[in-house]
């Protein structure tokens, strides 16, 4: 069993900063493509950012610049640094990853997700 567990969201004013980790832990034997989503209230998820094993990045217009990918493949961990925060980038961010798990195969996997609030 794979699960996937985020971290480091918060309240923060505009402007500021966060990290946020998703660390995948079980039985994980590889991970390909990882991914951060977000979604706001009232709207549909979305996608943040992706990052694959070669550590190749992509990000949706509105955050390049102030977000950014990464991975620790020793770890199983995907992060993202989130700066020059705005109040529109409120939401429950989630992590997504293809893991390689005691199937043989590539899953599907998804955390629960973590609040991020931006607000003076």
């Amino acid at each position: 069993q794979v699960q996937l567990v985020e971290s480091g969201g918060g309240l923060v004013q505009p402007g500021g900063s966060l990290r946020l980790s998703c660390e995948a832990s079980g039985t994980v034997f590889g991970i390909n493509t990882m991914r951060w989503y977000r979604q706001a209230p009232g709207k549909q998820r979305e996608l943040v950012a992706i990052i694959d094993r070669s550590h190749l990045t992509d990000y949706v217009d509105s955050v390049k610049g102030r977000f950014t990918i990464s991975r620790d493949n020793a770890k199983n961990t995907v992060y993202l640094q989130m700066n020059s925060l705005k109040p529109e980038d409120t939401a429950v961010y989630s992590c997504n990853a293809d893991v390689l798990d005691s199937t043989g195969r590539y899953g599907d996997y998804w955390g629960r997700g973590t609040q991020v609030t931006v607000s003076s």
